[in-house]
Protein backbone atom coordinates (compact mmCIF):
# COMPACT_ATOMS: atom_id res chain seq x y z
CA UNK A 1 0.00 0.00 0.00
CA UNK A 2 1.09 3.49 -1.27
CA UNK A 3 1.45 5.65 2.14
CA UNK A 4 0.52 9.05 0.91
CA UNK A 5 2.75 11.08 3.80
CA UNK A 6 6.59 11.33 3.20
CA UNK A 7 8.78 10.35 6.12
CA UNK A 8 9.53 13.33 6.95
CA UNK A 9 6.22 15.11 7.54
CA UNK A 10 5.01 11.34 9.50
CA UNK A 11 8.22 12.03 12.07
CA UNK A 12 6.89 15.84 12.61
CA UNK A 13 3.59 14.50 12.98
CA UNK A 14 4.77 12.38 15.50
CA UNK A 15 7.13 14.39 17.19
CA UNK A 16 4.07 16.92 17.56
CA UNK A 17 1.34 14.43 18.62
CA UNK A 18 4.02 13.27 21.57
CA UNK A 19 3.98 16.64 22.86
CA UNK A 20 0.58 17.13 22.36
CA UNK A 21 -0.26 13.92 24.59
CA UNK A 22 2.43 15.42 27.41
CA UNK A 23 0.75 18.76 27.15
CA UNK A 24 -2.84 16.46 27.80
CA UNK A 25 -1.62 14.62 30.47
CA UNK A 26 0.24 18.35 32.36
CA UNK A 27 -3.66 19.43 32.01
CA UNK A 28 -5.73 17.02 33.15
CA UNK A 29 -3.45 14.78 35.68
CA UNK A 30 -1.56 17.90 36.58
CA UNK A 31 -4.25 19.55 38.32
CA UNK A 32 -5.00 16.09 40.44
CA UNK A 33 -1.36 15.84 40.98
CA UNK A 34 -1.18 19.76 41.89
CA UNK A 35 -4.55 19.19 44.27
CA UNK A 36 -2.89 16.89 46.14
CA UNK A 37 0.59 18.61 46.72
CA UNK A 38 -2.00 21.07 48.54
CA UNK A 39 -3.88 19.10 50.35
CA UNK A 40 -2.54 19.32 53.69
CA UNK A 41 -2.44 22.89 53.04
CA UNK A 42 -6.01 24.21 52.00
CA UNK A 43 -7.61 20.91 53.97
CA UNK A 44 -7.23 21.41 57.75
CA UNK A 45 -10.09 19.51 58.83
CA UNK A 46 -11.34 15.78 57.59
CA UNK A 47 -14.15 17.65 55.55
CA UNK A 48 -12.16 20.37 54.17
CA UNK A 49 -9.47 17.44 53.17
CA UNK A 50 -12.41 15.05 51.75
CA UNK A 51 -13.61 18.45 49.60
CA UNK A 52 -10.48 18.51 48.03
CA UNK A 53 -9.99 14.60 47.73
CA UNK A 54 -13.41 14.37 45.99
CA UNK A 55 -12.85 17.06 43.51
CA UNK A 56 -10.69 15.03 41.65
CA UNK A 57 -11.65 11.50 42.84
CA UNK A 58 -14.08 11.03 39.72
CA UNK A 59 -11.49 12.01 37.24
CA UNK A 60 -8.33 11.03 38.37
CA UNK A 61 -7.95 7.76 37.05
CA UNK A 62 -9.13 8.64 33.80
CA UNK A 63 -6.62 11.54 33.35
CA UNK A 64 -3.93 9.08 34.06
CA UNK A 65 -4.79 7.87 30.91
CA UNK A 66 -2.93 10.52 28.82
CA UNK A 67 0.30 9.44 31.11
CA UNK A 68 -0.24 5.74 29.72
CA UNK A 69 -0.89 6.90 26.15
CA UNK A 70 2.63 9.33 26.26
CA UNK A 71 4.52 6.22 26.86
CA UNK A 72 3.09 4.51 24.81
CA UNK A 73 3.66 6.42 22.07
CA UNK A 74 7.25 7.45 22.61
CA UNK A 75 7.55 3.04 22.85
CA UNK A 76 5.77 2.82 19.66
CA UNK A 77 7.17 5.99 17.58
CA UNK A 78 10.28 6.54 19.20
CA UNK A 79 11.81 3.02 20.07
CA UNK A 80 15.53 4.43 20.60
CA UNK A 81 14.10 7.20 22.98
CA UNK A 82 12.09 4.90 24.72
CA UNK A 83 14.78 2.60 24.81
CA UNK A 84 17.58 5.22 26.79
CA UNK A 85 15.54 6.98 28.66
CA UNK A 86 13.70 4.37 30.46
CA UNK A 87 16.92 2.63 30.97
CA UNK A 88 18.83 5.86 31.92
CA UNK A 89 16.42 7.33 34.56
CA UNK A 90 15.24 3.78 35.74
CA UNK A 91 15.86 4.99 39.24
CA UNK A 92 13.75 8.25 38.73
CA UNK A 93 11.18 6.60 37.26
CA UNK A 94 10.94 3.89 40.15
CA UNK A 95 10.71 7.01 42.28
CA UNK A 96 7.96 8.25 40.37
CA UNK A 97 6.15 4.82 40.11
CA UNK A 98 6.31 4.12 43.91
CA UNK A 99 4.58 7.76 44.77
CA UNK A 100 2.24 7.20 41.93
CA UNK A 101 1.19 4.21 43.31
CA UNK A 102 0.42 5.89 46.41
CA UNK A 103 -2.62 7.92 44.98
CA UNK A 104 -4.92 4.77 44.33
CA UNK A 105 -4.21 3.01 47.36
CA UNK A 106 -4.83 6.24 49.28
CA UNK A 107 -7.86 7.82 47.46
CA UNK A 108 -9.17 4.03 47.92
CA UNK A 109 -7.77 3.50 51.75
CA UNK A 110 -8.09 6.44 53.24
CA UNK A 111 -11.90 6.65 54.49
CA UNK A 112 -12.00 2.95 55.43
CA UNK A 113 -11.68 4.21 58.99
CA UNK A 114 -12.99 6.75 61.10
CA UNK A 115 -9.77 7.07 62.81
CA UNK A 116 -8.37 10.49 62.34
CA UNK A 117 -4.24 8.84 62.51
CA UNK A 118 -5.38 6.60 59.63
CA UNK A 119 -6.49 9.05 57.31
CA UNK A 120 -3.67 11.41 58.61
CA UNK A 121 -1.50 8.83 57.22
CA UNK A 122 -3.25 8.42 53.90
CA UNK A 123 -3.43 12.37 53.56
CA UNK A 124 0.43 12.85 53.84
CA UNK A 125 0.49 9.81 51.25
CA UNK A 126 -1.71 11.46 48.38
CA UNK A 127 0.59 14.65 49.04
CA UNK A 128 4.10 12.22 48.76
CA UNK A 129 1.93 10.81 45.07
CA UNK A 130 1.07 13.93 44.19
CA UNK A 131 4.50 16.73 45.13
CA UNK A 132 7.30 13.79 43.93
CA UNK A 133 5.78 13.31 40.31
CA UNK A 134 5.75 16.64 39.85
CA UNK A 135 9.27 17.19 40.73
CA UNK A 136 10.65 14.43 39.46
CA UNK A 137 9.40 15.36 36.25
CA UNK A 138 10.71 18.46 36.17
CA UNK A 139 14.23 17.39 37.12
CA UNK A 140 13.92 14.76 33.90
CA UNK A 141 13.21 17.56 31.61
CA UNK A 142 16.09 19.67 33.31
CA UNK A 143 18.10 17.08 32.39
CA UNK A 144 16.87 16.61 29.07
CA UNK A 145 17.52 20.48 28.17
CA UNK A 146 21.35 19.61 29.63
CA UNK A 147 21.99 16.37 27.71
CA UNK A 148 21.79 12.84 29.46
CA UNK A 149 24.97 11.26 29.89
CA UNK A 150 24.93 8.64 27.46
CA UNK A 151 26.22 6.90 24.36
CA UNK A 152 25.84 4.13 21.14
CA UNK A 153 28.22 2.15 20.28
CA UNK A 154 28.50 0.62 16.43
CA UNK A 155 25.71 -1.43 17.40
CA UNK A 156 23.65 0.91 18.52
CA UNK A 157 23.72 -0.16 22.17
CA UNK A 158 22.98 2.26 24.56
CA UNK A 159 25.35 2.88 27.36
CA UNK A 160 24.38 5.18 30.50
CA UNK A 161 26.88 6.77 32.22
CA UNK A 162 25.25 8.84 34.83
CA UNK A 163 23.45 8.02 38.79
CA UNK A 164 20.48 9.04 40.29
CA UNK A 165 22.52 12.05 42.80
CA UNK A 166 24.08 13.59 39.17
CA UNK A 167 20.28 14.22 37.65
CA UNK A 168 20.31 17.06 40.49
CA UNK A 169 21.97 19.94 39.73
CA UNK A 170 20.85 24.15 40.08
CA UNK A 171 19.63 24.14 36.33
CA UNK A 172 17.20 20.22 37.01
CA UNK A 173 16.34 21.44 40.24
CA UNK A 174 15.22 25.19 39.04
CA UNK A 175 13.30 23.01 36.34
CA UNK A 176 11.95 20.61 39.45
CA UNK A 177 10.83 23.55 41.12
CA UNK A 178 9.21 25.19 37.93
CA UNK A 179 7.36 22.48 37.45
CA UNK A 180 5.92 21.62 40.77
CA UNK A 181 4.79 25.54 40.73
CA UNK A 182 2.95 25.07 37.98
CA UNK A 183 1.20 21.96 38.74
CA UNK A 184 0.27 23.56 42.07
CA UNK A 185 -0.77 26.64 40.11
CA UNK A 186 -2.81 24.33 37.87
CA UNK A 187 -4.40 22.40 40.85
CA UNK A 188 -4.91 25.53 42.47
CA UNK A 189 -6.90 26.54 39.61
CA UNK A 190 -8.73 23.25 39.60
CA UNK A 191 -9.89 23.66 43.61
CA UNK A 192 -10.88 27.06 42.67
CA UNK A 193 -13.49 25.83 39.92
CA UNK A 194 -14.37 22.81 42.52
CA UNK A 195 -14.61 23.55 46.02
CA UNK A 196 -15.99 26.32 48.14
CA UNK A 197 -15.71 28.40 51.58
CA UNK A 198 -12.39 28.23 53.34
CA UNK A 199 -11.26 25.55 50.69
CA UNK A 200 -11.32 27.59 48.09
CA UNK A 201 -10.17 30.76 49.62
CA UNK A 202 -6.85 29.35 50.74
CA UNK A 203 -6.63 27.78 47.18
CA UNK A 204 -6.69 31.12 45.96
CA UNK A 205 -3.91 32.12 48.34
CA UNK A 206 -1.49 29.22 47.49
CA UNK A 207 -2.41 29.81 43.63
CA UNK A 208 -1.10 33.29 44.05
CA UNK A 209 2.25 32.31 45.54
CA UNK A 210 2.64 29.36 42.15
CA UNK A 211 1.47 32.22 40.13
CA UNK A 212 4.45 33.99 40.88
CA UNK A 213 7.02 31.42 41.83
CA UNK A 214 6.43 30.21 38.08
CA UNK A 215 7.20 33.72 36.55
CA UNK A 216 10.06 33.78 38.47
CA UNK A 217 11.12 29.98 37.78
CA UNK A 218 10.87 29.88 34.07
CA UNK A 219 12.56 33.48 33.57
CA UNK A 220 15.24 31.78 35.94
CA UNK A 221 15.36 28.90 33.98
CA UNK A 222 15.45 30.71 30.36
CA UNK A 223 18.76 32.60 31.75
CA UNK A 224 20.41 29.21 32.81
CA UNK A 225 19.49 27.90 28.75
CA UNK A 226 20.48 31.48 27.40
CA UNK A 227 23.85 32.07 29.08
CA UNK A 228 25.66 28.50 30.47
CA UNK A 229 27.11 26.15 28.76
CA UNK A 230 23.94 24.02 27.46
CA UNK A 231 22.20 23.56 23.90
CA UNK A 232 22.78 21.72 21.17
CA UNK A 233 23.55 22.10 17.21
CA UNK A 234 23.00 19.75 14.42
CA UNK A 235 25.73 19.87 11.96
CA UNK A 236 26.40 18.73 8.33
CA UNK A 237 24.02 17.38 5.77
CA UNK A 238 20.54 15.99 7.79
CA UNK A 239 18.12 13.97 5.20
CA UNK A 240 14.87 14.24 7.44
CA UNK A 241 13.67 11.39 5.24
CA UNK A 242 16.77 9.38 6.08
CA UNK A 243 16.98 6.12 7.70
CA UNK A 244 16.73 5.57 11.46
CA UNK A 245 20.38 5.43 13.00
CA UNK A 246 21.63 7.54 15.04
CA UNK A 247 25.14 6.96 14.35
CA UNK A 248 24.63 8.69 11.32
CA UNK A 249 23.91 11.75 12.78
CA UNK A 250 26.32 15.12 13.22
CA UNK A 251 26.10 17.00 16.63
CA UNK A 252 27.84 19.32 18.41
CA UNK A 253 27.10 20.81 21.95
CA UNK A 254 26.89 24.65 21.40
CA UNK A 255 25.93 27.01 24.47
CA UNK A 256 22.54 29.26 23.07
CA UNK A 257 21.71 26.96 21.02
CA UNK A 258 18.27 26.40 22.14
CA UNK A 259 17.92 29.66 21.32
CA UNK A 260 18.03 29.28 17.51
CA UNK A 261 14.53 28.06 16.26
CA UNK A 262 12.75 31.25 17.75
CA UNK A 263 15.30 33.15 15.51
CA UNK A 264 14.46 31.32 12.47
CA UNK A 265 10.91 31.16 13.43
CA UNK A 266 9.71 33.92 15.15
CA UNK A 267 6.15 32.67 15.68
CA UNK A 268 7.87 29.97 18.08
CA UNK A 269 7.63 32.67 20.64
CA UNK A 270 4.08 32.75 21.28
CA UNK A 271 5.18 29.75 23.36
CA UNK A 272 7.63 31.22 26.05
CA UNK A 273 5.36 34.34 26.18
CA UNK A 274 2.56 31.55 27.06
CA UNK A 275 4.49 30.43 29.50
CA UNK A 276 4.83 34.14 30.93
CA UNK A 277 1.26 35.10 30.40
CA UNK A 278 -0.45 32.40 31.90
CA UNK A 279 0.36 32.91 35.17
CA UNK A 280 -0.30 36.60 35.04
CA UNK A 281 -3.89 36.00 33.56
CA UNK A 282 -3.75 33.64 36.76
CA UNK A 283 -2.83 36.29 39.76
CA UNK A 284 -5.34 38.57 38.35
CA UNK A 285 -8.20 36.28 38.15
CA UNK A 286 -7.21 35.04 41.85
CA UNK A 287 -7.14 38.65 42.48
CA UNK A 288 -10.18 39.60 41.02
CA UNK A 289 -12.18 35.81 42.17
CA UNK A 290 -12.65 35.18 38.42
CA UNK A 291 -12.32 31.42 39.39
CA UNK A 292 -12.65 30.53 34.92
CA UNK A 293 -10.00 33.07 33.82
CA UNK A 294 -8.00 31.27 36.95
CA UNK A 295 -8.28 27.97 35.88
CA UNK A 296 -8.07 29.40 31.95
CA UNK A 297 -4.39 31.07 33.15
CA UNK A 298 -3.15 28.26 34.63
CA UNK A 299 -3.73 25.92 31.72
CA UNK A 300 -2.22 28.49 29.37
CA UNK A 301 0.78 28.17 31.36
CA UNK A 302 1.21 24.82 31.58
CA UNK A 303 1.06 24.71 27.69
CA UNK A 304 3.34 27.46 27.14
CA UNK A 305 6.53 26.16 29.51
CA UNK A 306 5.78 22.31 28.29
CA UNK A 307 5.72 23.64 24.18
CA UNK A 308 8.80 26.08 25.36
CA UNK A 309 10.66 22.95 25.71
CA UNK A 310 9.93 21.24 22.90
CA UNK A 311 10.22 24.16 20.48
CA UNK A 312 13.92 24.97 21.93
CA UNK A 313 15.47 21.31 21.31
CA UNK A 314 13.58 20.38 17.74
CA UNK A 315 14.49 18.17 16.20
CA UNK A 316 16.44 16.77 19.38
CA UNK A 317 14.28 14.39 21.52
CA UNK A 318 17.14 13.44 23.57
CA UNK A 319 20.73 14.74 23.39
CA UNK A 320 23.91 13.62 24.41
CA UNK A 321 26.09 15.42 27.11
CA UNK A 322 28.44 12.82 26.76
CA UNK A 323 28.53 11.71 22.65
CA UNK A 324 26.77 14.50 20.92
CA UNK A 325 26.83 12.41 17.87
CA UNK A 326 24.66 9.98 19.90
CA UNK A 327 22.31 12.35 20.00
CA UNK A 328 18.06 11.12 19.16
CA UNK A 329 16.38 13.18 16.96
CA UNK A 330 13.00 13.66 15.15
CA UNK A 331 14.94 12.35 12.07
CA UNK A 332 17.02 9.79 13.31
CA UNK A 333 15.20 7.77 16.17
CA UNK A 334 12.05 6.80 14.67
CA UNK A 335 9.90 4.09 13.91
CA UNK A 336 9.82 2.96 10.07
CA UNK A 337 7.64 4.87 7.72
CA UNK A 338 4.95 2.43 7.63
CA UNK A 339 4.48 2.17 11.59
CA UNK A 340 4.34 5.68 11.88
CA UNK A 341 1.58 5.50 8.99
CA UNK A 342 -0.41 2.86 10.85
CA UNK A 343 -0.41 4.93 14.12
CA UNK A 344 -1.66 7.87 12.34
CA UNK A 345 -4.61 5.71 11.46
CA UNK A 346 -5.40 4.28 14.73
CA UNK A 347 -4.99 7.73 16.32
CA UNK A 348 -7.40 9.36 14.08
CA UNK A 349 -9.94 6.94 14.47
CA UNK A 350 -9.69 6.29 18.47
CA UNK A 351 -8.52 10.03 19.53
CA UNK A 352 -11.39 11.26 18.86
CA UNK A 353 -13.89 8.67 20.40
CA UNK A 354 -11.64 9.13 23.77
CA UNK A 355 -11.69 13.17 23.61
CA UNK A 356 -15.70 12.54 23.27
CA UNK A 357 -15.88 10.60 26.06
CA UNK A 358 -13.43 12.79 28.18
CA UNK A 359 -15.97 15.78 27.35
CA UNK A 360 -19.02 13.71 28.40
CA UNK A 361 -17.41 12.56 31.87
CA UNK A 362 -16.35 16.24 33.01
CA UNK A 363 -19.61 17.40 31.54
CA UNK A 364 -21.69 15.13 33.49
CA UNK A 365 -19.76 15.39 36.69
CA UNK A 366 -19.22 19.28 36.59
CA UNK A 367 -20.05 21.38 39.77
CA UNK A 368 -18.44 22.15 42.91
CA UNK A 369 -18.02 19.74 45.93
CA UNK A 370 -19.73 21.14 48.88
CA UNK A 371 -19.44 20.35 52.56
CA UNK A 372 -23.04 19.63 52.74
CA UNK A 373 -22.29 16.88 50.21
CA UNK A 374 -19.52 15.43 51.65
CA UNK A 375 -20.88 15.20 55.26
CA UNK A 376 -24.13 12.94 53.78
CA UNK A 377 -23.13 10.84 51.15
CA UNK A 378 -21.27 7.79 51.98
CA UNK A 379 -20.15 7.52 47.69
CA UNK A 380 -17.71 10.39 48.70
CA UNK A 381 -14.46 9.59 50.06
Amino acid sequence: MAIPFDYETLRILWWALLGILLIGFALTDGFDLGAAALLPFVGRTDEERRMVINSVGATWEGNQVWFILGGGAIFAAWPFVYAVSFSGFYLAMFLVLCALILRPVGFKYRSKRPDPAWRTRWDWALFVGGLVPALVFGVAVGNVLKGVPFRLDSDLRAFYEGGLLGLFTPFTLVAGLLSVAMLVLHGAGWLSLKTEGVVLERARRWGQVAAIASVVLFVIGGLFVAYTNMGFRLSGTIDPNGPSNPNMTDAVMAPGAWLDNYGAHPWMLIAPLLGLIGPVIAFFGIRGNKDTMFFTGSSLATVGIIATVGLSMFPFILPSSIDPGSSLTAWNASSSQGTLFTMVIVTVIFLPIVLAYTAWAYKVMFGRVTGEQVRHNPDFY
